[in-house]
């Protein structure tokens, strides 16, 4: 049992940067034999009291271990996840995501594209892109290029693109059908009346009025009358109680000029282009659950065929804001940088600190599709991202408080490091150093008299008194001491740079010269701090992606 958990333990330290969680070894052991569910308290002394051993040996003399014991991480063959057992297929499927053009996508627009896209491709089906853009206050130009953008990253490929505001003819047609069939009235009322006798079920005067039609409707000035259908004002579900389908909104489109007047809402342009398009199931949050029934009315009282929707829980990440009516308003107070502000879960400030379209994919994915709120951290995304991250990101020094050391005795020499500790192909990185080094102060700090510390891939050292004086060259040397590994700079040749992190506060410091090699938009490590992306190669600017 113990050499299984050190071995577990181990590989799951070189994963994450020399951390072992506990969680995780757990979780593989029970995996393997569930009757350790029986003994789980025994189990977790053992897990925690051997971790605690292979973290403080520090990541290369954990890869050394790895290496000397000869173990090798089992590789299962992965199988996808069924998330959509339960939904109901008859027939050829037909998907649709209908985003409105009002702000930048977030994370929860990714799960629920990404949901209605992935039903479509395990079942063969058609997948089509819809913008939703009938209110002309809302909908702008860059809103619609950001959603095409953003989607593109995600790796959606779209098999049809729409847009609701080249289907008004459509919609004016339906609802003079529903006017002639009695399903629709036009309605003058004020708009706090209609609110007023919607809330006490009372019907008013224009229900049962022909005194107005639909061509004095499109003739109408802003607030004079309205489209309402005409269902039931005792209706058990309020958002059957005669709701307002078509509005008119005097103000410019940004696709259709001041073309049309008239304009109908969610409800009623959602009803339409999911019956005229076909569409066969939707995957949507469940906040649109009680219109299911009135979307699925007005879709029956037009002779179309019903989509089958189901819901789930809305999905954003704790204490991160979505709306996008504050966002707007943070902006223009300067409280957020812009929409990519690294607070937000925006998909630009997603891409822009670092995070892999692969990574979201997989994240919103795992959530499944249930109606049970959950509340979900970063921890949850990043242990996602950081999967990808871990494989490819190449590794370079930066230390942000800066202290001096020489390290008297030291050998002048061109210290060869891999550019990424387990792939050998991505060449080496060269440091040339004498007897003057700077280390991060958190690690000054812990050194103590009479030990043998190790910089990274170059030389062990000691400190004797006051001073630091050189003691070996090899690891062989260094590995039977527990002290810790040290991440280290040349004292000169260093370049500046800075990171921004995750409160949007910037951090300044020095890193190694080979950072000229990274490209704009690069994922890189800095060893014991974290993920980063170069943002700007000009002054070397990064945003932190996560530890």
């Amino acid at each position: 049992m113990e050499e299984k958990i050190k071995r577990l333990a181990l590989l799951n330290a070189v994963k994450f940067n020399g951390k072992s969680n506990p969680g995780a070894v757990i979780g593989h052991l029970l995996a393997e034999d569930n009757n350790l569910k029986e003994k789980i308290k025994e189990v977790s002394k053992k897990v925690n009291a051997i971790i605690k051993e292979v973290n403080a040996l520090g990541l290369d003399k954990q890869k050394q271990l790895i290496e000397e014991l000869g173990i090798v991480e089992e590789k299962k063959e992965k199988k996808e996840k069924n998330i959509f057992g339960f939904v109901e297929i008859k027939g050829p499927v037909v998907t649709a995501f209908p985003p409105e053009p009002s702000k930048y996508p977030h994370i929860g627009h990714a799960k629920a594209i990404l949901v209605n896209y992935e039903f479509a491709r395990r079942n063969n089906g058609k997948f089509i892109l819809r913008f939703e853009d009938t209110n002309p206050l809302l909908a702008k130009e860059e809103f619609y290029k950001i959603h095409l953008d953003n989607y593109e990253w995600l790796g959606i490929k779209v098999d049809e693109l729409q847009y609701a505001s080249d289907h008004m003819e459509k919609f004016y047609e339906s609802a003079r059908k529903l006017i002639k069939q009695g399903d629709a009235y036009i309605c003058i009322c004020p708009q706090e009346k209609m609110k007023k006798s919607r809330m006490e079920g009372t019907e008013c005067e224009c229900r049962n009025s022909k005194k107005h039609s639909f061509d004095d409707l499109l003739n109408a000035k802003e607030g004079e009358m309205v489209l309402r259908l005409k269902i039931g004002m005792q209706h058990n579900n309020s958002a059957m109680r005669d709701p307002t389908v078509m509005r008119i909104i005097e103000a410019p489109h940004p696709r259709k000029g001041s073309k049309y007047g008239l304009w109908p809402n969610y409800d009623f342009e959602n009803s339409i282009m999911d019956g005229a398009g076909g569409i066969t199931h939707r995957f949507r949050s469940k906040e649109f659950e009680m219109r299911n029934e009135l979307q699925r009315y007005i879709q029956k009282k037009l002779g179309f065929n019903e989509t089958s929707i189901y819901e789930f829980a809305r999905f954003n990440l704790e204490g991160v804001e979505s709306s996008g009516r504050v966002i707007r308003e943070k902006i223009e107070k300067k409280e957020f940088i812009g929409w990519d502000d690294p607070r937000l879960t925006t998909l630009v400030a997603l891409r822009r600190r670092g995070f892999q379209p692969e990574a979201i994919r997989n994240f919103v994915l795992s959530t499944g599709i249930t109606k049970a709120e959950a509340t979900l951290t970063w921890d949850d995304l990043i242990v996602h991202n950081r999967r990808l991250l871990d494989k490819e990101a190449k590794r370079f020094f930066f230390i942000e408080n800066e202290v001096e050391i020489k390290i008297k005795g030291a050998p002048e020499q061109s210290v060869k490091i891999r550019i990424h500790p387990e792939s050998p192909e991505m060449g080496t990185r060269k440091l040339d150093v004498k007897e003057d080094f700077i280390i991060e102060k958190h690690d000054f700090d812990k050194i103590e008299n009479n030990k043998v510390y190790r910089l990274m891939d170059c030389l062990n050292f000691e400190k004797r008194g006051d001073g630091f004086h050189f003691h070996s060259l090899d690891y062989e040397t260094f590995k039977n001491n527990k002290t810790m590994i040290i991440h280290w700079l040349p004292k000169d040749g260093n370049t500046k740079a800075k990171v921004l992190l995750p409160d949007a506060r910037w951090i300044k410091g020095s890193a190694e010269k080979n950072l000229s090699a990274v490209k704009e938009g690069e994922v890189i490590q800095f060893e014991r701090f974290g993920f980063a992306r170069l943002d700007s190669k000009k002054d070397l600017s990064f945003w932190f992606t996560h530890e």
